[in-house]
């Protein structure tokens, strides 16, 4: 909650019931910004959203992490390309609809740069499908538990994917429903390997690098491994588009 002290600042009461003072305005940077080499250890987060209160909050519940520093605020997504053009950025949360240059725009001109995490909102499933398509590492609800805000920005961090469950079933079904008989999918996943394949399987079918690791007794960082080749194999840009191609191959029917 955000009560008014000042036109440009505010009083922050935040998880723990302490308060603290700060800008809030689009464009902030806190105390900690710098514009040369990352910090090491810290995620150094880009918030963008037209909202002042919801940037508020979001960045309140981030820096309850120390090792998360909100670094620049957006209020529109032009503004947002500027910020990741300019200074270095690990993740940038951007809402997918906003006034003035959108999340959509912007994620596809700084996706190459940074993770770039979509926020959305139950029922704006054909915007997260586009954000996939431009390169996002991910998208969550806006009403995430704060816990699973900061984990999503850890995992972002080191280039794991962030998908909101619900999203994702409600897109591979909807896809699911459109005429395939899954003939292209069977094509693509013969140029996979066996091990491949079972890793592949184990995407479909919703489970984390950590999980399909102790399905398959891989290290963590192996099963990373074969989705980095896995993926250009398939001509999918991301994690889900994986997942589409292994049920339109039927693999995780098997």
């Amino acid at each position: 909650m955000v009560r008014p002290d000042g036109p440009h600042t505010g009083v922050v009461c935040g998880l723990s019931g302490r308060a603290t003072r700060g800008r809030l305005g689009p464009g902030y940077r806190g105390p900690d910004f710098e514009t040369g080499p990352k910090l090491l250890g810290v995620i150094r987060v880009l918030i963008a959203d037209d909202e002042t209160l919801m940037r508020a909050g979001i960045r309140l519940i981030l820096e309850n992490d120390p090792e998360i520093t909100v670094v620049a605020e957006a209020s529109d997504g032009r503004q947002a390309v500027e910020l990741t053009l300019k200074h270095t950025i690990d993740v940038a949360l951007l809402d997918i609809r906003m006034p003035g240059g959108d999340g959509l725009k912007a994620a596809e001109q700084i996706a190459t740069r940074t993770s770039v995490v979509m926020l959305t909102t139950f029922g704006e499933d054909s915007y997260v499908a586009q954000a996939l398509k431009v390169g996002a590492t991910g998208f969550l609800l806006k009403d995430t538990p704060p816990q699973e805000l900061i984990n999503a920005v850890r995992k972002a961090a080191r280039g794991e994917p962030i998908l909101a469950p619900q999203i994702t079933k409600r897109l591979i079904e909807k896809h699911l429903t459109a005429p395939n008989d899954g003939s292209e999918a069977r094509r693509k996943i013969d140029t996979l390997t066996e091990t491949e394949r079972g890793v592949l399987k184990l995407v479909g079918e919703g489970l984390s690098n950590t999980e399909i690791g102790e399905q398959l007794f891989m290290a963590t960082g192996t099963v990373k491994a074969h989705i980095s080749r896995i993926l250009p194999k398939l001509a999918c840009s991301n994690r889900v588009q994986a997942a589409i191609v292994a049920h339109d191959a039927g693999l995780t029917r098997s």
